[in-house]
């Protein structure tokens, strides 16, 4: 069993490695491999490679975009609430993302899908000490909403779909850090699971680009798990700790060996620092 996971693993870096070669080849000359990303004056950045073939068959109507208009204030509302209601008492390791920003303007936060929720609002509060904090959100209809939310919210969209296309997505990630100085989020286990695994995209990602990953992990004294995905909801009044690691950077030139043991390493420093939130809260 072992060996087959291995294998599996190691399959998957080369199927991401050989998605990535295919794509710098038809990208122009000068590296990173990136297209130019159009940027709509205010608007969100977008590939409009996504436009010709990732976009729904739906329009944004104008009465679509009255109920987005909506329904985002309900959102935004809720989460506010969820935020709201529990207390930070602990914030263990931020000087960590003071240290990468000292040597580049922007890093891959990464926590799992799981840890969203104050994750985000950490990082959104760093705003004003440089952090960009970007998000992938489907370039479909539908992901406008997101797309709505998260501008409110003060976050940079990336539009993109890592489940349809990975490795365009990957390199809209490349143009947002090296060229827009956005720190783009990544759920390493991703919504569809497996939860707690981490697939390769932010290792690729930060080799690279040479930003560095920041993984981060938060955890409640008293929460709710959604039980398709295991989405962490702390319940109302209770304590939250945020732990933030070392930074991760990734060497140019791996093998698809060396790849899986900095998905290895990251994954056991995630449950790390998950622990490390833990214990903070005893």
């Amino acid at each position: 069993m072992v060996c087959m996971r291995h294998c599996n693993r190691a399959s998957a870096c080369c199927r991401w490695a050989r998605q990535l070669r295919s794509v710098a080849l038809r990208a122009p000359a000068r590296f990173p491999t990136m297209p130019v990303v159009q940027r709509k004056p205010g608007g969100p950045l977008r590939n409009t490679i996504y436009e010709q073939q990732t976009r729904s068959a739906r329009r944004l109507s104008a009465g679509r975009r009255f109920a987005y208009r909506l329904v985002v204030p309900i959102g935004l509302l809720l989460l506010k609430m969820v935020w709201r209601c529990s207390r930070v008492v602990s914030v263990v390791g931020t000087d960590h993302i003071v240290h990468a920003l000292a040597r580049a303007p922007s890093f891959i936060p990464v926590y799992w899908h799981q840890h969203q929720l104050f994750c985000v609002k950490h990082l959104l509060s760093l705003r004003a000490a440089g952090v960009k904090l970007g998000f992938l959100i489907s370039p479909s209809v539908d992901g406008e909403l997101g797309a709505m939310i998260v501008q409110r919210l003060g976050g940079e969209v990336i539009r993109g779909s890592s489940s349809h296309t990975g490795a365009r997505a990957l390199r809209d990630y490349y143009q947002a850090l090296a060229h827009d100085a956005v720190s783009p989020a990544i759920t390493p286990d991703g919504p569809r699971g497996p939860p707690w695994k981490c697939k390769p995209g932010a290792i690729l990602l930060a080799q690279m680009s040479q930003r560095p990953i920041i993984p981060m992990a938060f955890a409640a004294s008293r929460a709710w798990k959604i039980k398709w995905d295991l989405f962490v909801i702390p319940k109302p009044f209770s304590r939250v700790a945020i732990a933030v690691g070392e930074p991760v950077y990734v060497p140019k030139g791996l093998n698809a060996a060396a790849l899986e043991k900095y998905q290895s390493d990251l994954e056991n420093r995630l449950q790390a620092l998950y622990v490390q939130a833990k214990i903070v809260l005893q």
